[in-house]
């Protein structure tokens, strides 16, 4: 594969990740968006559907992590990166989603930053963010 190719992919992948951003109030059903754009300290935990909360932060989540994935794959060209991310990411949702049921059933408002970040951890591509630097250091030294 080219460069120009290969920046071409990682240019529409970008993009597929900023559309996911830009649009998901639209896409995903998420009460917490505007909740957390406010006075959020302040303010009592807004209503929501469980079961429908959780599917769509799950789907979310998903859709990032295919993206990110072939964004790893694009750039590093190593299956067995992938498969140590596959896992990462799974381990990684496994782990943040039992938390995050945990805040949504028993919101407090002295554990909304904490809940603030774990649902970012579930809802952006944040796992990517760490993993190239990571990958890279450990290519470089292999």
């Amino acid at each position: 594969m080219n460069r120009i190719t290969k920046y071409g992919i990682l240019a529409f992948l970008i993009l597929l990740l900023v559309l996911v951003r830009a649009f998901e109030d639209v896409l995903f059903y998420d009460p917490y968006l505007a909740f957390f754009e406010n006075d959020y300290l302040y303010m009592d935990s807004p209503r929501r559907e469980v079961a429908k909360l959780v599917f769509y932060t799950s789907l979310r989540f998903g859709i990032n992590t295919v993206i990110s994935l072939a964004f790893l794959y694009v750039v590093f060209k190593d299956k067995g990166m992938i498969k140590f991310s596959v896992m990462l990411y799974g381990l990684a949702y496994f782990a943040l989603l039992i938390p995050f049921l945990y805040f949504v059933i028993n919101p407090k408002q002295e554990d909304y930053y904490l809940f603030f970040n774990i649902r970012r951890f579930l809802i952006q591509p944040l796992l990517l963010i760490l993993l190239l630097p990571a990958f890279y250091y450990y290519k470089l030294n292999r």
